[in-house]
């Protein structure tokens, strides 16, 4: 008779919470990210002339500085020997992906339509190729470089309404230029973020959005003090209760743990998922007929950033 003490006892079922599932799906996450940032975009030009850009973007990282420090003070305690080690890092972090990119992005859409914000920021991820290839020697693999042309052709595919001489009628003034510079200062963001210190996400964007937030103090008092005020009425409580969660809190915990994942490179063609998603709002919020060229730009960038996102990336 066998003896039943001898037997192993069964394995413990495991069970992963819906949390720990999401945050090893990095195409969802990124995914995600792409759908928030649209969603600001399209908020941003609503808002542009009713809510000072200095002001929003300050009172948006302690926002969320605030938000997140009751969760994030063990981490950062435990953390604190590694972010001083590395704190040049970590303000050049600071200032590039959360005060100056968001502030001149914000300031931008004053002077500039939807249509041009939603063209430049589908050169996002040549902006992240590039930093990554001249600070890291990180180039793009071929299908990399495939990946993003497909998706690129998609962008201009929707933005352009399947006519290519529309694109001689866009013209660009400062605020396309300002917008560029945001997405060069987040290339530079990408390219830095896998270089930061191993340590709790949380840890991460709390201190590099109070720190941004601090960066941007000075220049939102001069803001204050020159007449440019915030007005809180119900639009403004809106607009920041929106953005202090969606493209702020969680757009920016689900970026960073995507990049982590699969790596700048990969993550960059789904920059393009953003004029998606926003034409896609446009069509349901604002009520533009959905037509035959959107339906080919949505599958030219579904198949550019599943082509880029499977591939790595190769060493100089």
């Amino acid at each position: 008779m066998t003896d039943l003490r001898a037997l192993p006892a069964p394995a413990a079922p495991t069970h992963r919470s819906p949390l720990h599932w999401l945050n090893n799906q990095p195409y969802l996450l990124l995914s995600l990210t792409s759908l928030f940032w649209a969603a600001n975009i399209v908020l941003a030009r609503h808002v542009g002339s009713h809510v000072p850009p200095i002001t929003l973007t300050t009172i948006r990282w302690f926002g969320v500085f605030l938000i997140l420090l009751p969760f994030a003070w063990p981490h950062l305690k435990q953390d604190w020997p590694k972010l001083r080690s590395v704190l040049p890092l970590m303000l050049l972090l600071s200032a590039v992906g959360f005060a100056f990119n968001n502030a001149i992005s914000y300031w931008a859409m004053q002077y500039t339509e939807a249509l041009n914000a939603l063209l430049i920021q589908s050169a996002g991820p040549l902006f992240v190729a590039l930093w990554s290839l001249v600070l890291f020697g990180v180039r793009l693999t071929p299908a990399q470089l495939a990946g993003i042309a497909i998706s690129l052709a998609g962008v201009l595919t929707i933005i352009l309404r399947g006519d290519i001489s529309a694109l001689a009628s866009i013209s660009f003034n400062k605020g396309d230029i300002m917008f560029g510079a945001s997405l060069v200062s987040f290339g530079l963001y990408s390219a830095l973020i896998p270089r930061r210190p191993r340590i709790h996400q949380l840890s991460l964007i709390s201190f590099t959005t109070c720190c941004g937030a601090l960066m941007l103090l000075p220049a939102a008092i001069w803001e204050f003090s020159a007449g440019v005020r915030l007005q809180f009425d119900g639009l403004t409580m809106a607009t920041l209760g929106f953005v202090l969660i969606f493209p702020s809190t969680l757009a920016y915990l689900f970026f960073n743990r995507g990049v982590a994942l699969i790596g700048p490179n990969r993550a960059a063609p789904f920059f393009h998922l953003v004029p998606v998603f926003g034409s896609a709002m446009a069509i349901l919020l604002l009520g533009e007929q959905l037509a035959p060229y959107h339906l080919i730009g949505y599958a030219l960038v579904l198949a550019g950033v599943v082509i880029a996102s499977r591939q790595g990336s190769a060493k100089r």
